[in-house]
């Protein structure tokens, strides 16, 4: 029986015994591949909320209306200030990796060490302001009133500015009950009783005639919202249904449903990648102060995740450009 004896050069040359293809390792082929697959899936799901964009282009919510929070700072009307604080990092996250990989060239571990320890900080910073922006938009900002064709109307006042409902509404004692277990032989589960009625909207919005309200329909010209005469928004309020607070899969007080549905969709599905990214990384991180790729003479995992990483930095500046700033 011959035996086979591998040779130096046979170790340059994948399975098939072909040359590495554009000089590259399997390793960093296959990432390359995972990254262009993850793209198109990416580009599909930008691509749909293009022509929805498009489609409702007349009543799409003002982006500079919704992401108005900013940590602290309260009442303070700050559009898209923290949106960009929060694409500086991750930017900032991608530098960091590519000093993290050129240090990997070096066989420097403690620069590596620095740098992934610098990324994942940004990662972590990134993806907790993420989850903020989620529970700001949930939460909601003003309140609005949904009409019974599923449109929204919000209530602003005499210089146009949007109010929110608890600042005018006409609250009354009520003795209805969120129904539970210990108040009932025959317990059916019910969900969280509104804050708000629509009776107190309506009843409220009658006693302060310095209020109006605005459609949904943007003006493409001026690039905000149309606003109905007092004379007419009773009109409006007499065809309403149920008080709108936040944003979820059914209801949004911003305007559109569907922008509710591609932003939980979208940002949350990157959000998956910048999780996965910070779980990677720390993995490697640790390897990296053990001494593993030390051993073997390269860093070339850590090049392999800052291809991933660099992939989630990039899709973060298309899903930035669509969502917020186009």
């Amino acid at each position: 029986m011959e035996s086979t004896i591998a040779t130096d050069a046979d170790r340059d040359n994948w399975g098939g015994g072909n040359k590495k293809p554009l000089n590259v390792s399997y390793g960093k082929m296959m990432m390359w591949f995972f990254i262009l697959s993850d793209a198109l899936t990416f580009s599909g799901f930008l691509g749909a909320y293009g022509l929805m964009r498009f489609k409702f282009i007349d009543s799409w919510p003002i982006a500079d209306e919704v992401f108005t929070h900013f940590p602290f700072l309260h009442g303070v009307h700050a559009p898209m200030y923290y949106v960009a604080l929060m694409t500086f990092v991750l930017i900032f996250s991608s530098v960091t990796m590519v000093l993290a990989v050129d240090a990997g060239h070096q066989m420097k571990k403690a620069k590596v060490t620095f740098y992934m320890l610098l990324t994942i900080i940004g990662g972590v910073i990134f993806l907790g302001s993420q989850a903020w922006e989620w529970k700001n938009f949930i939460g909601g900002s003003y309140g609005a009133v949904q009409l019974n064709d599923g449109k929204i109307i919000q209530f602003v006042d005499a210089s146009g500015n949007q109010v929110t409902l608890e600042s005018f509404a006409k609250f009354s004692d009520s003795e209805r009950t969120k129904h539970i277990k210990s108040k009932g032989l025959w317990f059916v589960e019910e969900a969280t009783l509104p804050t708000i009625t629509l009776n107190e909207v309506i009843e409220g919005f009658k006693e302060h005639p310095e209020l109006t309200i605005r459609t949904e329909q943007v003006n493409l010209e001026t690039k905000e919202k149309n606003i109905i005469p007092r004379a007419n928004a009773m009109q409006f309020l007499n065809e309403s249904k149920a008080v709108v607070v936040g944003a979820n899969l059914k209801v949004n007080e911003y305007g559109k449903t569907l922008f509710a549905d591609f932003f939980f969709f979208i940002t949350g599905f990157h959000g998956f990648h910048v999780f996965s990214g910070i779980i990677i990384n720390i993995i490697i991180f640790f390897n990296v102060i053990i001494g593993t790729y030390e051993r073997r003479g390269s860093y070339e995992m850590v090049e392999k995740v800052g291809l991933y990483w660099h992939f989630v930095d990039l899709v973060w500046v298309f899903v930035f450009t669509f969502f917020y700033l186009v």
